[in-house]
């Protein structure tokens, strides 16, 4: 696993797309007529993009102008996250898949391995945008040897505090090390009344790779999982002293933002998309709380998680040169950045990054310091079914039901070791 650094990028042109998407041939690109147009472009055509969640209107707002510029009917369908598997099933075994779609990063490797999802290894010549140096440096944009994907959203976690009640329970600064969030979870927990310091979600496989990375190790040797090491052991420490210490709740349906809101957890670590959650539920709080670098441990930087999305070409597409001309348009820097405008998201080209438009607001500047240092979860082929649910299992059977440390790790670890991540 790589730490993720920021690169350069440069700027290109919408109308510098049309005429890049008409130069590839590799790829699969088309020749340019007399007037300089591309045919598979300028003549309309259609695409048809998946992207998740609820975001269909905003995406088509943003390829409104792409459409415009080439002619071209863009379809946005937006899928729940929970239900892209089986429409995946379902459009390898009909044939029917999209043009262009959006990856979550733990389900790029069951893509990949799907054979659905184009190599664009032939296509950066012709499309610069989507080349791997424009986005951070080690992105988990191919799998193997094969370029598959391309950046689309950044996401990193940081640590949440609400510094007010920081403040009244005698804690000057949010914990920098996880040694200095463990003492202030415990003091926190401490003011009585089902109060807490800390939110752990027992839903979040990522949060015990974070410990580990911050304790200067990883779960991946030699290209394969082993969580036998020390610094996962470390992790395990911590993680479960938080619950020994009672500084965590229990409930599995705990509220986040409502217990960071009401200041039963004052301290958790999340997503950029809680800074919105929060601004909206409780305008009030406005300059209570902030957000900073996740903790490091016995010395080593704090590593947090380079999550997000990617946008990959589906293999079979009807229309490669349109798919590739928008792929790049969503790659540009501008693109990106008027993105964040419209949905709130974090671009992931690193040009977009540095933009300072972005780097005005304090908040965006802590995304992304630590987005500079930060890791995808494995690319194992099924990280949330299988390597991340086994990992979960495990330390909620310890921390909640009691089961035996020992065994139950040392039953992880024969699952999991040598599941290959690539």
């Amino acid at each position: 696993m790589k730490k993720h650094l920021r690169t350069a990028a440069g700027w290109t042109t919408l109308a510098g797309l049309t005429l890049l998407a008409a130069g590839c041939s590799d790829a699969g690109g088309a020749e340019p007529t007399e007037d300089g147009t591309t045919p598979a472009v300028a003549d309309g055509g259609s695409l048809t993009v998946w992207v998740m969640g609820d975001s269909s209107a905003n995406f088509e707002q943003l390829v409104a102008p792409f459409a415009a510029d080439t002619g071209t009917e863009v379809e946005v369908v937006a899928i729940p996250w929970d239900a892209i598997d089986e429409r995946i099933t379902t459009a390898v075994g009909s044939g029917d898949g999209p043009d262009l779609l959006q990856i979550g990063l733990s389900k790029l490797r069951t893509f990949a391995d799907a054979g659905v999802l184009m190599d664009l290894s032939d296509a950066t010549g012709d499309h610069p945008a989507i080349d791997p140096s424009n986005f951070p440096s080690g992105a988990a944009s191919a799998v193997g040897e094969e370029l598959v994907s391309v950046p689309w959203v950044s996401d990193t976690r940081v640590l949440f505090t609400r510094d007010d009640i920081l403040s009244e329970a005698g804690i000057d600064a949010p914990p920098s090390t996880w040694e200095e969030l463990l003492d202030a979870a415990s003091t926190l927990a401490a003011r009585g009344g089902d109060q807490y310091g800390y939110y752990i979600p027992q839903w979040d496989s990522p949060l015990p790779l974070e410990m580990t990375w911050s304790y200067g190790g990883d779960v991946v040797t030699d290209g394969a999982i082993d969580f036998d090491t020390p610094e996962f052991h470390a992790a395990v420490d911590t993680y479960l002293q938080l619950y020994s210490d009672g500084s965590v709740p229990v409930n599995g349906d705990f509220d986040q933002t409502q217990g960071f809101v009401s200041g039963i957890a004052p301290m958790l670590i999340s997503g950029p998309y809680l800074a919105s959650s929060i601004s909206s539920a409780a305008p009030e709080l406005d300059g209570s709380w902030s957000v900073s670098l996740i903790p490091g441990g016995d010395g080593h930087d704090p590593v947090s998680l380079f999550a997000g999305s990617n946008l990959g070409v589906w293999g079979s597409t009807d229309n490669p040169d349109g798919a590739l001309a928008l792929l790049e348009y969503l790659s540009e820097p501008a693109t990106q950045l008027e993105w964040y405008s419209i949905q709130g998201e974090l671009p992931a080209a690193s040009a977009a990054l540095s933009d300072a438009s972005l780097a005005a607001d304090p908040m965006v500047a802590v995304y992304t310091e630590q987005l500079a240092s930060s890791n995808a979860v494995p690319l194992v082929p099924d990280w949330d079914g299988d390597t991340g649910a086994a990992l979960l299992e495990a330390l909620n059977s310890i921390a909640l039901q009691g089961a035996d440390r020992d065994s139950t790790l040392q039953a992880l670890f024969d699952a999991t070791t040598g599941t290959p991540t690539s």
